[in-house]
């Protein structure tokens, strides 16, 4: 018999994407000044505020960790970075197709594109910091601490528009019935909550699998502790 609690997110998050889809080529006002190419703003601002949500989680994630040293919150915390990446990866992508038609150029480095690469760069470091050495709670001790002085990006990304007035636009405002038509504001926060429902559903997923590899290192562990007792005796 099927677990229903085990497909029910990605159920959730398959339905509210094809209704996301829908209302963005469908249901959205055709932005007047750049046209159709403006659609893709609900693929890339969603991406963008979801992967600080991520790098929160790991942010929280690693203090506990440092706190406590328990192995759980280590868990978490690589999980929510990897998924944070690929979000981070999809604002890093979208964005410069954006930009192509509407600046002329795919790439300038301006503050917000500028500090949403080095975002992308500390959590790679993140993620590399884990292959540095072969001791488990090394790895989780030196990943933790960037985990921690890397949230401190995720601010500046998101003020740098109005601390560093460049080309990319200014923050959106979504409430109050300013900034968005109201057909967009509606597809904008569909956006954020389908982003929202992929991530929860791909931490279900992922750190699951992060406590099999920690019990599949345990096991290795021991059979090889076993294994040396038995050759020295």
């Amino acid at each position: 018999m099927l677990d229903a609690s085990r497909f029910g997110l990605p159920v959730l998050t398959t339905v509210l994407a094809v209704i996301t889809l829908y209302m963005t080529f469908f249901y959205a006002a055709r932005e007047k000044v750049m046209g159709d190419v403006q659609r893709i703003f609900y693929f890339h601002a969603p991406a963008g505020l979801i992967c600080f949500l991520a790098f929160f989680v790991t942010f929280v994630a690693s203090i506990a960790y440092l706190v406590t040293r328990k192995k759980k919150w280590d868990i978490i915390g690589q999980a929510s970075t990897e998924i944070g990446l690929v979000l981070t990866s999809i604002v890093l992508v979208t964005g410069p197709i954006w930009a192509r038609p509407v600046w002329g150029t795919y790439w300038t480095w301006e503050a917000r594109l500028t500090t949403t690469m080095i975002l992308w760069l500390i959590y790679m470091g993140y993620m590399l910091v884990r292959r540095y050495t072969d001791d488990p709670d090394q790895q989780a001790r030196f990943a933790a601490v960037i985990g921690v002085i890397g949230f401190l990006d995720v601010p500046i990304v998101y003020w740098s528009v109005s601390w560093w007035r460049g080309h990319h636009p200014l923050v959106l405002k979504v409430s109050g019935g300013e900034g968005l038509e109201p057909t967009m504001r509606a597809t904008f926060m569909m956006g954020i909550l389908t982003y929202l429902a992929l991530y929860a559903c791909l931490m279900s997923m992922r750190v699951p699998l992060g406590r099999a590899e920690e019990d599949l290192r345990w096991l290795r562990q021991r059979a090889s502790e076993k294994t040396s007792r038995k050759v020295g005796s």
